[in-house]
């Protein structure tokens, strides 16, 4: 009897059917570090305020999966070589380029493990899977570090027009229902082409690129970095210090699981295997489970975090073009610490400042090339276009201050 292939079916509610049918592919979504992606919010604590924004990571990169299938026939159709080696690689990248992302993604990044990205974790947990697989993720491993001599795959993984990118505007759009982040993907992708090994916009898709771009500072703004959606995020940040800060002074009432004790009280700041290790066994239950463990500490401000988080009782957020003062935090620190009974230094905790800021098309440094019909390359922020110009390349910073009243 013939063999028959197996093939899966995933009922995606963005994009509807999503096909699986490689062996290696397979192997990928079966394996324990990508099934840990469903216990990782995509959206970190965005649900506070848009309550169907509960989809996760592997959610995400299935959808990047399939649209970067969608983009391989794409390209192919117009005669851009791509062999079945390299379709595979690279659906296996833009299925892992998230594999590194810790618990409630970006909210927590840069305080539960300091000074490693999200993108060297999962560098190193590809890495880690291409070992198991007896060097089967070899060629994904080239193309994910930008290393391969076809360019363009590496940008449809990571890149001012990437299937990342697509995927989670078009998602979280779906899931926030907020249809600013809505895109023309399915246009975009057909205007994609391959010149000089490297990926570019046909001249008639510069309109749509425009509307990914303008799209993608509206989600920005309205949902990213919207006010609320920063001051739960910033509270989470707050309960780690303060759980860090309570194990420097040899509190040890702190306990709340191996993984989350590892990292609060153990690591030194290298990712070894062990580190490694832990890291993956580590999702958003492991979080969820410590604030409602530490709810009932005896440290008031750890206590009175935690439990603000956990029943929305979030701390006020206030944006604005200028800088706030150091009168203007000393002030509200004062009123803090006396109201709920916390020395200066504790209501720190309560009070603080930082700023938010977004360029959504750097020019120094990113680059979407627009290809026209008469063969000519140029950057879509210096074709006639006044909105690329005056608009998009331009930062915008506000400053916030998180207060308890």
């Amino acid at each position: 009897m013939p063999s028959v292939t197996k093939r899966k079916i995933i009922n995606d509610p963005v994009y509807g059917f999503i096909t699986i049918q490689h062996p290696l592919i397979f192997q990928i979504v079966e394996h324990p570090f990508y099934q840990r992606l469903r216990r990782i919010n995509q959206m970190a604590m965005a649900h506070l305020v848009y309550p169907g924004a509960v989809h996760t990571r592997l959610h995400h990169s299935l959808g990047a999966y399939h649209l970067m299938c969608n983009a391989v026939t794409e390209l192919r159709a117009k005669d851009v070589e791509i062999t079945t080696a390299e379709e595979i690689a690279v659906k296996a990248a833009i299925l892992l380029h998230d594999a590194g992302h810790g618990p409630f993604s970006h909210a927590l990044e840069e305080t539960l493990i300091p000074s490693v990205h999200h993108e060297e974790l999962s560098l190193l947990i590809i890495e880690k899977m291409n070992r198991e697989l007896n060097g089967a993720l070899g060629l994904t491993l080239s193309i994910f570090k930008g290393e391969y001599k076809k360019h363009f795959l590496h940008q449809l993984i990571s890149g001012q027009l990437d299937m990342d990118r697509m995927d989670y505007l078009m998602r979280d759009s779906f899931f926030t229902g907020v249809s600013e982040g809505v895109i023309g993907y399915d246009r975009i992708l057909k205007m994609l082409v391959v010149h000089n090994q490297e990926l570019m916009v046909e001249e008639k898709g510069i309109y749509s690129v425009e509307k990914f771009l303008v799209a993608r500072r509206q989600m920005y703004w309205q949902v990213y970095l919207h006010k609320t959606v920063l001051a739960a995020e910033k509270m989470l940040v707050k309960i780690i210090e303060r759980a860090k800060y309570l194990n420097s002074i040899n509190d040890r009432n702190l306990s709340a699981g191996p993984a989350i004790d590892f990292f609060i009280q153990s690591y030194d700041g290298k990712m070894t295997n062990q580190s490694l290790e832990w890291f993956c066994a580590m999702d958003d239950t492991d979080i969820t489970f410590a604030i409602k463990t530490w709810r009932h500490h005896p440290d008031k401000v750890l206590s009175l975090l935690c439990d603000g988080l956990l029943n929305r009782r979030l701390l006020k957020c206030d944006l604005r073009s200028t800088a706030f003062t150091s009168e203007e935090l000393a002030t509200k620190r004062q009123q803090t610490a006396a109201s709920l009974k916390l020395s200066t230094e504790e209501a720190q905790y309560f009070v603080f400042t930082g700023e938010a800021s977004n360029t959504t098309y750097k020019i120094a440094d990113e680059n979407i090339k627009i290809l026209f019909k008469n063969g000519a390359v140029t950057d879509i922020s210096h074709v006639d276009n006044p909105l690329i110009h005056q608009t998009i390349s331009a930062p915008v910073k506000k400053f916030y201050i998180c207060s308890f009243n």
